[in-house]
Formats: C-alpha cells, sequence, structure tokens
C-alpha cells in the first residue's frame, strides 16, 4: 500500500510537470489571440490601470497648466520691460536724428559720416593660402558694389572692397599682411575721443595695431575702437575692437596700442557692404578716396607730433 501511494505521487508529479511545461510553452507562443485566462488578467490590470490613470494624468496636467501659466506670466513682465526699453530708445534715436539734422544744417553738411546704403552679400569663396586676408563675395559692380567700399558683419568692421568683376567682389581683410592698408579710428573713453590709424596686423597676438595716438591723449585697456568716418571710406562709429594694450611707438613720440577684432576673421559667412553717400572731408571730395585718406592720415600724423 505505501509503494502504491508513491507511484501515485510520483505519476501526479510528472503529470503536474508536463502540464508546466504545456502552460509554458503556450505562455511563450507566437499567438495573436489570448487564452481566456490572459484575457481575464489583461482586462483587469487595464481597467484598474485606466481608473487610477486618470486622476493622475489630470493631476499632472493641472500641475503644468499652472507652470506654463506662472512662465507666461513671467515672459510677459519681461516682454513688456523690453517694450519700455525700445520705446524709450525710439523716442531717443528719433530726437537723436532731430539733433543730427540741426547740427548738419549749422555745419553746412547734407550728408552725415554714419550713412551708408546696405548691400548684403555672402562668402562664395576663401583662398586657403590667404585665408585671413581675403575672401570673395557673389555682389559686383552689376549689384553697385565698387572698389574702396567698407564691408561689415553684425560683430564689427572686416575689411574693404579692392576688386570687382560684374558678379563677384574681392575683400581685403584688416588682418591683412598689406602694409600700406590704413583705417582711420577714432577711440571712445569718458575722458575724450582720440583718433589713430589702424596699421598692420600682429599675427602672434591675433591682434590690430592702432598708430599714431597723441601720446597726451588718454587711451587704455578696455576702451572701444571705431571708425572715425574720415576718409571717405569707412562709415563714422562701426565697430573695429577693443584696446588690450597700450605701449608707445618706436620713437617714443606717439602711443601704439593693440586692438582685439570685434569680427571673427577666420568665421565669415555672410557680410554687408556698407555703399556710402558722397561726403566732403574738410574740403576733400568722398569720391576721390584715396586723396582723402592720405589727408586723414598726414592730419592724424600732424596731430601724433
Amino acid at each position: 500500500m505505501p509503494q502504491f501511494l508513491n507511484r501515485k505521487k510520483v505519476i501526479f508529479l510528472i503529470i503536474g510537470v508536463i502540464l508546466l511545461v504545456a502552460l509554458i510553452g503556450l505562455s511563450l507562443r507566437d499567438r495573436q489571440n489570448a487564452s481566456l485566462p490572459e484575457k481575464i488578467v489583461k482586462d483587469t490590470v487595464g481597467f484598474a490601470q485606466s481608473i487610477v490613470a486618470k486622476p493622475t494624468n489630470y493631476v499632472t496636467g493641472f500641475i503644468k497648466d499652472i507652470d506654463a501659466m506662472i512662465n507666461t506670466y513671467e515672459e510677459n513682465k519681461r516682454l513688456k520691460s523690453r517694450l519700455e526699453e525700445f520705446g524709450s530708445l525710439q523716442a531717443e534715436v528719433k530726437e537723436l536724428n532731430v539733433e543730427n539734422k540741426r547740427l548738419q544744417k549749422l555745419a553746412g553738411k547734407q550728408t552725415s559720416l554714419r550713412k551708408y546704403d546696405p548691400i548684403q552679400a555672402n562668402v562664395i569663396a576663401r583662398n586657403p593660402d590667404q585665408w585671413e586676408e581675403k575672401l570673395i563675395l557673389n555682389q559686383g559692380s552689376t549689384d553697385g558694389v565698387k572698389v574702396n567700399m567698407a564691408v561689415i558683419t553684425s560683430q564689427g568692421l572686416i575689411g574693404k572692397v579692392v576688386q570687382t568683376t560684374p558678379q563677384t567682389s574681392e575683400v581685403e581683410l584688416l588682418s591683412t599682411s598689406n602694409t600700406n592698408y590704413r583705417v582711420s579710428a577714432t577711440i571712445a573713453n569718458k575722458k575724450k575721443e582720440t583718433n589713430g590709424l589702424i596699421e598692420g596686423y600682429d599675427r602672434k597676438r591675433g591682434e590690430l595695431i592702432l598708430k599714431r595716438v597723441d601720446s597726451e591723449l588718454s587711451v587704455k585697456k578696455g576702451d572701444k575702437v571705431t571708425t572715425s568716418g574720415l576718409g571717405g571710406i569707412f562709415p563714422k562709429g562701426v565697430l573695429i575692437g577693443e584696446v588690450t594694450k597700450v605701449t608707445t611707438d618706436d620713437f617714443g613720440l606717439t602711443k601704439l596700442a593693440y586692438v582685439k577684432p570685434a569680427a571673427d576673421f577666420s568665421m565669415i559667412d555672410h557680410v554687408v557692404i556698407a555703399k556710402r553717400a558722397t561726403t566732403t572731408v574738410d574740403g576733400v571730395d568722398g569720391n576721390n578716396t584715396n586723396k582723402a585718406e592720405d589727408a586723414t592720415i598726414d592730419n592724424t600724423a600732424g596731430a601724433g607730433n
């Protein structure tokens, strides 16, 4: 009798193992239709999840809406403050324009040194051997581009046009090694504006060289350097860079300053060509740019001596 019971247990155990393996096989098999127990379990769990998910999603959405409202309120405050600033700037600009016109009438000038018509252009080519010196634009003489027109980016002055074809123009950058390349510049500080000339580029420092600055005038590190508008080529007030070091020239008669360029000469893709109106500077016609630039250089040099 005990042996029979033991055999019975073994038989039930074997049947149980077979059923378990069969159930595992059914669950692992790739089936399109679930079994009845699976349907009941899945439907029950899904119903419970939907009951829990609805209030959870509602609370989460409510919190997100409140957060969005707070962000919108803060953004509206910032926009309002900026609009107020913009309104005050507009009023200031209008006032300056009126004052500028009045001063032009008093000085007998019909045009401003700052005024120019922008010609938008893209960089289409650069010579690897002259990467820091020249670049080619997709606007030429048929678009109104002429030699000696200033070329500007959103950061500041980068150079001037030195050659044109009907469809393209070549720009010589401020970082050129051309020793005859000069830009009449103004150093703006709290005490007094100081004039000088950008003459040369120090490749080791990666900075422009500002020369012929009167030794008696104040120039210090951090001063902004802009175009003076004299010479008939570059419009007035275009940012060139910032003074990083001040020293004296080789003869010790005038100051020399190193200027970090505002524009990145190695990364240029879009520029503005400044088409200046005809101006008269100290009796020199702005169309004759070479003579005007020479007159500016002579005057600045005389001031330095």
